[in-house]
């Protein structure tokens, strides 16, 4: 590609995330907002819009999301899983290894009426996930800090349900205060962009998924859980 072609794909990036906030219902908007004075920065929108999407596209049961004051994906997760048939017996399980976080989420959610069961957890991820059950979910989120991803994909191959989707947000490792332009800058070695060029190829060849890099928010690794091999 050109110059040209790369700054078209720049401002059609930017086009698609300005869609998704345009496109957010007027609570989502106000919420956002809301989300905005609680320290937490709300991440994008495009990525949160999409985390519901793949939520109702696999008619997920039971949802698990790891962030860091992940307020707005919560909220959307939330909101596309209520949209589902028999909601009351969906379950979002919200993650969080920040009080603040955790406390945020839930007080923000609760002025929201939803049927879909949601915990809220303030844990650590690698205290937390060895804890639960073995194919057990659906969908598993990786998003925040940087040590929420450290051994992601072999506790969510254990948590999913053959043909489950791990999704790990902000790929580019754009969401970082050490960022220096994450992966978008060869020479930042900061431990977000580090740890997301090693899982980039580390998906790419886990033969225990299928696995692809989109350019979606900040990009996302998904990866489908394959049936085992008899």
């Amino acid at each position: 590609m050109n110059r040209r072609e790369f700054t078209n794909i720049a401002k059609g990036w930017e086009f698609i995330e300005n869609a998704a906030l345009v496109n957010e219902s007027d609570d989502l908007t106000r919420l956002r907002e809301q989300a905005g004075e609680t320290g937490f920065t709300p991440g994008s929108a495009s990525q949160a819009d999409f985390l519901a999407f793949e939520a109702r596209q696999l008619d997920a049961r039971s949802v698990i999301i790891l962030g860091t004051g992940a307020i707005m994906e919560s909220l959307h997760l939330m909101a596309g899983l209520d949209r589902l048939p028999d909601a009351d017996a969906r379950q979002l399980t919200v993650v969080d290894s920040l009080a603040a976080g955790a406390s945020a989420i839930r007080e923000i959610i609760s002025g929201m009426r939803f049927d879909v069961r949601l915990r809220i957890v303030n844990a650590k991820a690698d205290v937390f996930l060895p804890r639960l059950n073995d194919d057990d979910y659906d969908l598993v989120i990786i998003s925040g800090d940087e040590q929420n991803y450290a051994d992601a994909y072999d506790q969510a191959h254990r948590l999913l349900r053959a043909g489950g989707v791990l999704m790990l947000c902000d790929a580019l490792a754009l969401e970082n205060a050490d960022s220096r332009g994450g992966l978008l800058n060869p020479s930042d070695r900061c431990g977000k962009a580090t740890r997301m060029r090693q899982l980039i190829d580390f998906a790419m060849a886990d033969e225990r998924f299928s696995s692809s890099v989109v350019p979606i928010g900040t990009g996302m690794i998904l990866s489908l859980k394959l049936p085992e091999q008899a």
